[in-house]
């Protein structure tokens, strides 16, 4: 699908919430233009305004200040019905999910129908078609006490998108969720994006999630935009402070390498498919310097070396090393000239 037509528009949107202690800012001069077709990733750390963003969007929180505009009309100066059938096009998840108890599934995705007078048969027969999109038809009976996690979130999505909205806002949807539930409830996003063509906006404070299924992406910081762009761009060269923090992390920015551990790494058998230093770095969350590599793939098979320079902590020297010794991988400690 071509990203060309905008379907909402942010324009100096601010948000002030009155407290016991005067007027917090929540939100200052927001300027987002979300495209059609897209999923938009909104990501900041916790208290950084991203959830109070997306309720601004659907006017469950009116702005304080500047405009939302919808398919090119100001939500703001629409009339309550107007508003209400604004909303409609707009469904939601949450991080807990927020089942009626008391309904079964099928109940339960039948509700925003219920509310937009969609007659019993027809609303049960698009609650059954949605279920099974979802690959829950067989627990249609079920209350959500008797679901995991990622069932629940799976009737959700379920019911959010009951009325065909034209968006699906997703705040913090996969966050109480582990990481294999994660990726199935992305994909499921991914497939309803693709195939239904519904606008995704996920709002989230993890990159993984940003990583795995957005478009483009706004970083938001101390209830600003920092920047924003194509994931891939952002991810390559964040520009702003708190950008380099989500994606390279505290740690990347403080390690130091002056007058640490050397050593040479062997590889003389392998495979050249198993990424060995990725493997540690990811295991061990401890970030190297390489400063020589030669090595080469014949037939399927790695051989060569690699001088890589280890943190001064001892600490993180010391979970690399381990790594490498679990996995089995030879290496020496090297001094003076290491090539």
């Amino acid at each position: 699908m071509a990203l060309e037509e905008t379907i909402i528009q942010l324009k100096h949107m601010g948000k002030e919430f009155k407290t016991a202690n005067g007027p917090v800012k929540a939100l200052d001069d927001i300027n987002l233009e979300i495209k059609r077709g897209e999923i938009f990733g909104i990501i900041g750390l916790s208290g950084a305004g991203k959830s109070t963003l997306v309720r601004c969007i659907n006017m469950l929180e009116i702005p304080t200040s500047g405009e939302v505009l919808f398919e090119g009309e100001n939500l703001a100066a629409l009339s309550e019905a107007g508003q209400r059938k604004a909303r409609q096009s707009m469904g939601m998840i949450f991080q807990q999910f927020n089942l009626l108890a008391q309904r079964n599934i099928l109940r339960n995705v039948c509700f925003p129908m219920e509310i937009a007078g969609v007659p019993k048969q027809q609303a049960k027969a698009r609650a059954m078609e949605l279920l099974k999109l979802v690959g829950l038809e067989d627990r249609a009976k079920a209350y959500p006490a008797q679901l995991s996690g990622g069932q629940r979130q799976r009737v959700a999505i379920a019911r959010a998108i009951a009325t065909n909205p034209k968006v699906l806002l997703c705040d913090e949807a996969t966050s109480a969720l582990d990481p294999n539930t994660t990726k199935s409830i992305l994909e499921l996003i991914k497939q309803i994006n693709r195939d239904l063509g519904i606008t995704v906006i996920v709002i989230t404070h993890e990159m993984a999630v940003i990583e795995a299924i957005c478009d483009r992406v706004a970083i938001i910081d101390h209830s600003q935009i920092a920047e924003f762009g194509r994931v891939s761009e952002i991810f390559s060269e964040p520009k702003s402070k708190i950008g380099r923090q989500l994606i390279l992390g505290d740690a990347v920015e403080n390690v130091k390498f002056d007058k640490s551990r050397k050593i040479r790494i062997t590889f003389d058998g392998r495979s050249s498919m198993e990424p060995v230093l990725a493997n540690m770095i990811l295991a061990s969350k401890v970030p190297v310097n390489i400063l020589y590599a030669s090595t080469k793939d014949i037939g399927g098979t790695a051989y060569g070396q690699m001088i890589i320079q280890l943190p001064e902590d001892e600490a993180d020297a010391a979970r690399a090393l381990h790594y490498l010794k679990t996995v089995q991988v030879p290496y020496e400690e090297v001094n003076g000239d290491v090539i």
